[in-house]
């Protein structure tokens, strides 16, 4: 069993809210973070406080690079045990939200190109009638 497929509950996560021993569980994956703290762009504060918690929204509501979530997988211990008590997080998984927003940027790219090309047309029309 790799060290990425071992189950943890939120209760035994609680037990890690240290500086020296920092877990957080983002999009139902569990990390050590304890190496990060002092490096963390945001402060260590910021960390500590969402220590030993699913810490999905907070992760999510900042809109972290690319880069970030590429130093997250390097410090993965595990996966989170959901039981029927523990709160589900607000946010989607990546993927989710980013597709529908990019297909919103989609469809309001080829509006505005549709209203400058009629916009353009209009102009056209306007200097030849003059």
């Amino acid at each position: 069993m790799s060290t990425s497929d071992k189950e943890f509950t939120l209760d035994e996560i609680k037990s890690h809210e240290s500086k020296k021993d920092l877990w957080v569980v983002i999009h139902d994956k569990v990390y050590s973070i304890s190496s990060f703290v002092d490096e963390h762009p945001g402060g260590e504060e910021v960390l500590m406080d969402v220590g030993g918690q699913d810490a999905t929204d907070s992760f999510e509501d900042v809109g972290h690079s690319d880069e970030a979530r590429e130093i997250l997988e390097k410090l993965i211990v595990g996966k989170l045990k959901r039981t029927a008590n523990d709160p589900k997080p607000k946010t989607p998984a990546p993927g989710t939200a980013q597709q529908a927003s990019s297909t919103d940027a989609g469809t309001t790219l080829y509006a505005l190109f549709f209203v400058a090309a009629l916009v353009a047309f209009g102009a056209f029309k306007y200097t030849q009638g003059a």
